[in-house]
Formats: C-alpha cells, sequence, structure tokens
C-alpha cells in the first residue's frame, strides 16, 4: 500500500472588500502579531507559525446562507 504523501498547513487566504479591514477584526480577535501589511494584502501569524492572509478582492460577494435561488452559496 502507498503512502499519501503528507501535507502541512501552514497558512489560509480569505478575500475580502477591505483586506486590512478584517485582518484588523482577526487581530484584535486572536491576538496574533501582524506579519505583513501591504496594499491589499495582510498576513497574520500565530505564535506556533500557522497563519491567516487576507487578499482584498474588488469585486468580492459575501456568501449568504440559507442561499436563495441565484445566492452565492456558503462554504461553511
Amino acid at each position: 500500500m502507498e503512502q499519501a504523501p503528507a501535507l502541512t498547513l501552514t497558512g489560509v487566504v480569505l478575500d475580502a472588500p477591505d483586506a486590512g479591514a478584517l485582518a484588523a477584526f482577526y487581530q484584535r480577535l486572536l491576538g496574533w502579531e501582524i506579519q505583513r501589511d501591504e496594499p491589499g494584502w495582510v498576513m497574520l501569524r500565530a505564535p506556533h507559525g500557522a497563519g491567516l492572509s487576507f487578499q482584498t478582492e474588488e469585486h468580492y460577494v459575501p456568501p449568504v446562507w440559507p442561499a436563495g435561488p441565484g445566492d452565492r452559496k456558503s462554504t461553511v
């Protein structure tokens, strides 16, 4: 039996209409340090090394739950 390759998740990227605002919310919530702050891109790092990154998406459409006809579906 073949062994599956190891996978290490080191971060997640979230789209947002304003990356800085969403990153600021999570920074206050989690207390993580801002590692990189650029126009349209912010990275937070947890003490253990994983992190969250946020990118500004000009055409961002938030998911709706429960989704109705024609709504973007939530993946949560």
